[in-house]
C-alpha cells in the first residue's frame, strides 16, 4: 500500500504543530522522518494512524481517502514511544495479539513470536509482564508486536531509542532486511542521523512542523537544503566559514587564510555576495607545505574516535576548522601544519537565509521545501 499526505495541518490551541505537510511513500518503501524533539514527528504518525484527526489536509492509503476510517480498519502497525503494551499480558501474548486477531493457528503464532523475539533479543523475557521489563525490552516488545501481523503500513516511532549501543548497531543491519522482506510501506521516526541514513530509501527532514527537505540519504548528506540540515547530518559536524566569492580569468574562488579555493564556475551568479562555505571534516586533508593549495593551520587538539581521528584546528585568522581522517593514517597531533580542501565537495550557503546555493550548471535532486 502506498501512503500520500497532502497539506496536513494540525494545531493544539494556539500551537501549530504541523503546517501543510505533504509526503508520498510508494508501496514497499521506507521513509525516515528525521528531526529534533518537538518537530511534529509523533503527531504526524498519530494522524496517519487515525488516533488524531487533522485540522486540514488529506491522507490517502493506496489512493483512498481514509478520513473517517477507524484506526483498526487502516491495516497499520504501530510502535510508539510510550510502548502502549497490554499490562495484563506477558511479552509473548503482547507480541502475539495481532496474530491472534488474525485467527492464526497456535503453531503459526508460536513460530512468528519466537522468530521476532529472537531477532530482537527478547526471547528470554517472553513470560514477563510489561512491569517486569526494562524500557529497552518494552520498546522491543512493542516493535515485535507491530511487526508480527505483517501490516501493509508500519509506523515506527524511534523504536530503538532505549536500546543499548551494541543491539542498536545490530538492528541497523537486521531491521532494514526484515522490513524489506515484509514489503511494508514504512515511516520510521528517528533523531539519529546514522539510523536515518541506514534505514531510509528517502529521508524527510522536518523541523517546526514543516518539511524542509526530502531526498535520498546521499542527497541529504551531499546537498543539504540549508545550514541547519547540514549540521544535523555528520559527525563531527560540518565546518562553516564566512566567505565572499570572487572571480577572475581562472574561475570562481574563495580565500581561506589568503589561499585560493577554486569552486565550480556555476557559482558565478553569487560572486561578491556574503556566503558561508560548508566543508565536511573528511574533506579537509593534511598536506605538505609544497602542496599547490596548501592552507596554513594550527592543530589545537587530536581526538581518536575508533574508526577515525579528528583534529581541531584554527586558521591564520583564528577560525576553527575540524579535519577527520581514517584511524591509522598519518596526521599531526598538534602544532603548525597545512591542509587542503576538497573543493569538489564544498557547499555554498546564503549567509542571510542559510539556504543552499546551487551552482547553475547542476541541479540537486533532493526536493527542498
Amino acid at each position: 500500500m502506498s501512503l500520500e499526505l497532502t497539506d496536513i495541518s494540525k494545531s493544539f490551541k494556539d500551537d501549530t504543530v504541523l503546517d501543510k505537510v505533504s509526503l508520498h511513500v510508494p508501496e514497499g518503501q521506507t521513509l525516515v522522518l528525521f528531526g529534533p524533539s518537538g518537530a511534529g514527528k509523533t503527531v504526524l504518525l498519530r494522524l496517519i494512524a487515525g488516533v488524531v484527526e487533522p485540522d486540514a489536509g488529506q491522507i490517502k492509503i493506496s489512493g483512498v481517502d481514509v478520513d473517517g476510517v477507524e484506526p483498526e480498519d487502516r491495516n497499520i502497525g504501530m510502535a510508539f514511544q510510550n510502548f502502549a503494551l497490554f499490562p495484563h499480558m506477558d511479552a509473548h501474548a503482547n507480541i502475539a495479539s495481532p496474530l491472534t486477531a488474525q485467527k492464526q493457528d497456535k503453531t503459526a503464532i508460536q513460530t512468528g513470536v519466537q522468530a521476532l523475539a529472537k531477532l530482537l533479543k527478547i526471547d528470554h523475557v517472553l513470560s514477563h509482564k510489561p512491569k517486569e521489563l526494562s524500557n529497552g525490552q518494552k520498546q522491543r516488545t512493542a516493535l515485535a508486536r507491530a511487526l508480527a501481523g505483517k501490516p501493509k503500513i508500519l509506523l515506527l516511532d524511534d523504536p530503538l531509542r532505549n536500546v543499548d549501543a551494541k543491539l542498536r548497531f545490530e538492528m541497523r543491519l537486521e531491521l532494514p532486511r526484515l522490513l524489506s522482506d515484509q514489503n511494508a510501506t514504512v515511516i520510521y521516526v528517528t533523531q539519529d542521523y546514522k539510523e536515518a541514513m541506514a534505514f531510509g530509501d528517502e529521508i524527510a527532514v522536518i523541523n517546526g512542523g514543516v518539511i524542509q527537505q526530502v531526498g535520498t540519504p546521499e542527497q541529504i548528506y551531499l546537498a543539504p537544503g540549508n545550514m541547519d540540515i547540514a549540521r544535523l547530518f555528520g559527525d563531527p559536524v560540518i565546518n562553516f566559514l564566512d566567505v565572499k566569492l570572487q572571480q577572475d580569468a581562472a574561475g570562481v574562488f574563495a580565500l581561506i587564510s589568503g589561499k585560493r579555493i577554486d569552486l565550480d564556475m556555476g557559482y558565478s551568479h553569487v560572486v561578491g555576495k556574503d556566503c558561508v562555505l560548508g566543508i565536511r571534516p573528511e574533506s579537509v586533508l593534511f598536506v605538505g607545505e609544497d602542496h599547490e593549495r596548501a592552507v596554513p593551520v594550527t592543530v589545537d587538539a587530536e581526538t581518536p574516535l575508533n574508526e577515525k581521528t579528528v583534529n581541531l584546528c584554527h586558521t591564520a585568522r583564528g577560525r576553527e576548522i575540524m579535519a577527520s581522517r581514517p584511524s591509522g593514517t598519518d596526521g599531526p597531533a598538534e602544532g603548525d601544519t597545512f591542509v587542503t580542501i576538497d573543493a569538489a565537495r564544498a557547499l555554498i550557503f546564503d549567509k542571510l537565509t542559510g539556504v543552499l546555493i546551487e551552482p547553475l550548471e547542476t541541479a540537486v535532486e533532493g526536493k527542498v521545501a
